[in-house]
């Protein structure tokens, strides 16, 4: 099998779940019992099974997710935005050969949660939109807000917050990486690809 000048395009049309968000108590909730993790892990995005390194950060409270061609658009009144995660940016997905990263960009679209303004140092401020996200890390699922941004010069294309660790009860060995002693499951790149050969388009030839 052999993918050349083709990109994957997938339309996840599907509204966020429901998610009951854990106030900021005293600790006396129903939490699950604490996790350590470690400051960089494994996710998996539940919808696509796309794997990507993660950086665990309690600096940031908002969780982030690389994405390219932010477009915001009204679906029956409410706002919805659509995005792009190229695969070559961060080659994360464990591969067979026979297709490169580069040939597949995931197509994305969800509700927006909220907005953010960003201020950023000489540069202008920054219009964030927030999405909710179903993933799964230490082999367990979860939701939480992503905010979309280009993260395709850093080396996490995924960054989770504070608001994550939180309402999931987290802790983080800031000195170690790769603590999870469960994993999740996820495909191949040339399995994603043909799991979703239906949505499969052939780009124009640069040349």
């Amino acid at each position: 099998m052999r993918f050349v000048n083709r990109a994957l395009w997938i339309s996840a049309l599907f509204f966020s779940s429901a998610m009951t968000v854990s106030a900021e108590t005293d600790g006396t909730s129903d939490k699950h019992p604490s996790e350590v993790l470690g400051y960089v892990e494994w996710v998996v995005m539940q919808d696509t099974s796309l794997r990507l390194k993660a950086r665990l950060d309690t600096g940031a409270k908002t969780s982030s997710l690389h994405a390219v061609n932010i477009e915001p658009f009204e679906k029956d009144g409410v706002p919805w935005v659509n995005f792009q995660i190229p695969l070559g940016d961060h080659q994360d997905q464990p591969a067979d050969g026979e297709l490169q990263h580069e040939d597949v960009i995931l197509e994305l679209e969800r509700p927006v949660e909220r907005t953010v303004l960003i201020k950023r140092k000489g540069a202008p401020s920054q219009k964030r939109y927030v999405v909710m996200m179903d993933f799964c890390i230490a082999g367990m699922p979860h939701t939480t807000q992503f905010s979309l941004t280009d993260r395709g010069r850093f080396s996490y294309p995924a960054l989770l917050g504070r608001r994550f660790m939180r309402d999931d009860n987290i802790l983080v060995d800031s000195s170690e990486g790769f603590l999870a002693e469960r994993q999740c499951e996820h495909l191949t790149l040339e399995e994603l690809a043909d799991a979703h050969k239906d949505r499969m388009i052939e780009l124009e030839d640069p040349s």
